[in-house]
C-alpha cells in the first residue's frame, strides 16, 4: 500500500510554496503559553532570549511566573531544579547550544538524579540555524539528553506538532528536553493529529523501505517517499519525534516489513535518535539500516536551505540512501 495517511496529515507531501512555513519555536512559544493558562504552576525562565526562544507571550501574560535570568545556563538549570523542588513546572529557555550544551551537568545532577519537573526548551537547534554558523549550530543534543536517566527526548516535525510536544511535557512528571529549530519550515500536520509519549506516527504507508524522521526533516521523507514512488518502490514515513521512549513496537513492525531502513535527522548520526533505532534493532531484528544526518563534523556558516542540501539531509539524498540500503536488503 502506498498512500498518505491524509487522517494524520494536511495533504500529504507538497512543494514548500504550496504549503503554510512556520518556525517550530512559533509552536513552542504557543504551547507554553496554553500551558500557563491550564497550569499556574508552571513557571518559565530565560536566558535574555525571549523574544528568538518565543517565551515573550508567556512573559507578557504571567510576569509573576517568569524570570529573566541573565546569560547563566549552568546557575538557571540548577534554580530551576529548586524551583521544581518546592512543587513548580520550571521550563529553562535558551538556544541549544547553551541549554542542554553548556549546563549539562547541571541539567543532570540537579534536575535528572533528583526527577524533577524541568522542562528543557533547546531552541535554535541543527545546522538550519544558517548563518550563526558552527558554535550556534547545536547538533550533539539528541545524544547527550538520550544518554541520561530519566530524561525524556522529544523532537517534533512541525510547528503544531511543537505546540503539542510543548503540552504534552508540561504534563509528564520529570524532565524533559524538547528540541526546535529557528527557521520557518512546512506545517504538514493537523490539531487533530495524534501526538502520544512514546508513540511513532506513520505519515505514509509502503513496504518496500521505511524512513524514519524526527523533526523537520520528516517533511524531506515525505519528498523523499514520493520521489521514491515515481521509480516503483513504496516508502513507509515514520515520524519519530518521540524519541525517548521510543515506539519500539512500530520501529520493529517497519523493520519486519519493510526491510530496510534509513533513519534521518538534523543532528549527530552518533548517539542520535537514529543510534536508537540501530540500538533497538541490532538487538531484536537485525536489518539493514543507514543514517542519515551530520556525519562527525561541525555545521558551517550559509543559508538553512543551502546548509541541508550541502550536508546531504534533503529529499534527493534521502533517496539515494534509500536506493543504497535496498541493495543489502535484495
Amino acid at each position: 500500500m502506498a498512500k498518505n495517511e491524509k487522517s494524520n496529515l494536511v495533504s500529504g507531501w507538497k512543494q514548500r510554496k504550496e504549503v503554510q512555513m512556520v518556525p517550530t519555536r512559533n509552536g513552542f512559544g504557543e504551547g507554553l503559553l496554553e500551558c500557563g493558562e491550564k497550569n499556574s504552576n508552571t513557571y518559565v525562565i530565560c536566558a535574555d532570549l525571549t523574544e528568538s526562544t518565543r517565551t515573550a507571550a508567556f512573559e507578557e501574560a504571567f510576569p509573576e511566573r517568569f524570570v529573566r535570568f541573565g546569560v547563566a545556563e549552568q546557575a538557571m538549570a540548577a534554580v530551576a531544579a529548586g524551583m521544581a523542588l518546592a512543587g513548580k513546572r520550571v521550563w529553562i529557555a535558551s538556544y541549544a547550544a547553551f541549554s542542554p550544551g553548556r549546563n549539562w551537568e547541571q541539567i543532570r545532577t540537579t534536575a535528572c538524579l533528583q526527577n524533577q519537573n524541568v522542562k528543557i526548551a533547546g531552541a535554535h537547534a541543527g545546522v538550519s540555524v544558517g548563518p550563526d554558523g558552527a558554535t550556534h549550530q547545536m547538533i550533539e543534543d539528541i545524544a547527550l539528553m538520550r544518554v541520561l536517566p530519566n530524561m525524556t527526548v522529544l523532537v517534533p516535525c512541525d510547528a503544531e506538532e511543537t505546540r503539542k510536544a510543548t503540552i504534552l511535557a508540561n504534563e509528564i512528571d520529570g524532565p524533559v528536553y524538547v528540541r526546535f529549530a529557528r527557521e520557518k519550515s512546512p506545517v504538514f500536520t493537523k490539531k487533530d493529529t495524534p501526538f502520544e509519549l512514546g508513540k511513532a506516527q506513520v505519515f505514509r504507508n509502503g513496504d518496500d523501505i521505511a524512513l524514519i524522521g524526527c523533526g523537520t526533516l520528516v517533511y524531506e521523507c515525505l519528498h523523499a517517499a514520493e520521489l521514491l514512488s515515481e521509480i516503483g518502490i513504496e516508502a513507509r514515513v515514520i515520524n519519530n519525534a518521540s524519541v525517548k521512549p521510543m515506539d519500539e513496537e512500530t520501529i520493529l513492525k517497519a523493520a519486519k516489513e519493510c526491510g530496510a531502513i534509513v533513519t534521518v535527522e538534523e543532528a549527530q548520526v552518533a548517539g542520535g535518535m537514529g543510534s536508537a533505532v540501530a540500538e533497538f534493532l541490532a538487538e531484536h531484528h537485525p536489518t539493514p539500516l543507514s543514517r542519515i544526518g551530520m556525519q562527525d563534523r561541525f555545521g558551517e556558516s550559509g543559508e538553512p536551505q543551502e546548509l541541508l542540501e550541502h550536508f546531504k539531509l534533503t529529499a534527493p539524498h534521502i533517496k539515494t540512501e534509500a536506493l543504497r540500503v535496498l541493495k543489502r536488503k535484495n
